[in-house]
């Protein structure tokens, strides 16, 4: 494997510490002043190694693990040797430190890559998240230092076949007996469920079904060998076919109460806590994509030629383009702005729901514009823009519908509206 050397580490220490420096322009001496878009020099290293590592590593086998659907095991390793799927966790825990911002910043060059890749690269993070935010010490050292020590995968068990954007609805249930507790039920859709080496799973502890919600769910860290747990067969999707994704079931499967996260009762709160810090990075993801067709069907428009000219030069699809590029900037913006919130200890749910919403619904709308610009070329696999589109759908489904977010959305919107009354 690669070895990282002292100048790489150098720059991931620093772009973790900083992020982008919102504080930059001259004469600027409150940090929290406003936004500033432009990197240090710091930060445009860090962002030319993750762009380079996409270069070299990703884009090469996109097709190959598309069409075979392998796990990308090598890339994983190379990318954790280089310190890019450990900088969020916390110092004291042997990662980073890095804020969102800064792990967003990586996941869009990864994305612009190939999605389904970035997916196995980026994944485990939303698994680490409650125990970043709601883990003890103890649980903090040993599944955070886990991920340090090797380049380990972890599985977020949350959505249920009819429990998706429906939360409450989980059947998963988990009784206390003595000092353990008893887990029976499936999860589906589970991303790393075939290769986690542990699982933070979602499950009911109040029977009662009037029980509120803010109480009725308890998080818990499982461990992957633990007898009673059945991984399904690895799922055929439509796209981001490099990640694994399996259901995963649980019978008599026995968590010692010290597993238990925070407390009985606080895992539906920190499972919303949790979307809150990693909507940003599935927008910054979308919006990677969104680049990537930008990319390709500008320098194809270039290339093709009708009627004596470039295809560019027809207005019908120098449109498309701007349209495409409109996309690209107002998505980045929105996903540095819900990152950024988090690492001002803002509250970002709203945002957070704009960025994945606008970005999901863009990097489709993106995809299916670059397959029209591409022409029946643009529906064959031997072009890049038909993985695209497919790559695509899944951002408007995953860690809550674009409906979902529109529904957030709203009901912020007019609770807002009633108190201006």
């Amino acid at each position: 494997m690669h070895c990282m050397s002292t100048f790489q580490r150098l720059c991931i220490k620093k772009i973790a510490q900083n992020g982008y420096r919102f504080s930059s322009f001259p004469n600027t001496t409150n940090s929290i002043s406003g936004y500033n878009f432009r990197l240090n020099d710091t930060q445009i290293e860090i962002q030319n190694l993750a762009r380079k590592f996409t270069r070299d590593e990703i884009i090469p086998v996109a097709a190959y693990h598309d069409k075979t659907g392998e796990y990308p095991i090598d890339i994983i390793k190379r990318a954790w040797d280089l310190g890019f799927l450990t900088g969020h966790i916390p110092e004291e825990f042997g990662g980073l430190g890095q804020n969102v911002l800064t792990s967003c910043l990586i996941d869009e060059e990864f994305s612009y890559g190939c999605t389904g890749i970035a997916l196995a690269l980026t994944s485990p993070g939303l698994a680490q998240t409650p125990i970043i935010l709601a883990g003890t010490k103890d649980q903090q050292k040993k599944y955070l230092g886990r991920m340090v020590d090797e380049p380990l995968s972890a599985a977020f068990c949350v959505t249920e076949s009819c429990a998706g954007s429906d939360v409450a609805g989980i059947r998963t249930k988990a009784e206390r007996k003595g000092d353990e507790w008893i887990i029976n039920g499936q999860k589906m859709w589970i991303t790393n469920g075939g290769v986690a080496n542990w699982y933070f799973v979602l499950a009911r502890t109040d029977p009662d079904p009037k029980a509120s919600i803010n109480n009725a769910f308890t998080g818990f860290i499982v461990e992957r060998d633990s007898p009673g747990i059945i991984p399904g067969k690895k799922e055929q999707n439509m796209g981001q076919r490099a990640s694994d994704t399996r259901s995963v079931t649980f019978e008599d499967l026995r968590v010692p109460k010290e597993n238990v996260l925070s407390r009985e009762g606080a895992g539906f709160k920190i499972v919303m806590q949790t979307f809150d810090l990693t909507r940003p990075s599935v927008a910054a993801c979308a919006t990677g994509l969104i680049q990537r067709c930008l990319d390709e069907a500008s320098k194809y428009a270039n290339e093709r030629t009708t009627f004596g000219v470039p295809i560019a030069q027809h207005q019908a699809i120098a449109f498309l383009l701007a349209d495409m590029g409109i996309a690209a900037e107002l998505s980045r913006v929105a996903w540095i702005k819900g990152a950024w919130e988090c690492d001002f200890g803002i509250k970002n749910s709203y945002i957070a729901s704009v960025a994945k919403c606008f970005s999901a619904d863009m990097a489709n709308k993106a995809a299916s514009d670059a397959v029209q610009i591409f022409g029946g070329n643009g529906f064959n696999s031997e072009y890049p823009v038909e993985k695209l589109m497919r790559d695509a759908k899944i951002f408007q489904i995953y860690e809550g519908t674009s409906q979902i977010q529109r529904l957030i959305l709203s009901r912020y919107i007019i609770k807002h509206a009633k108190q201006l009354m």
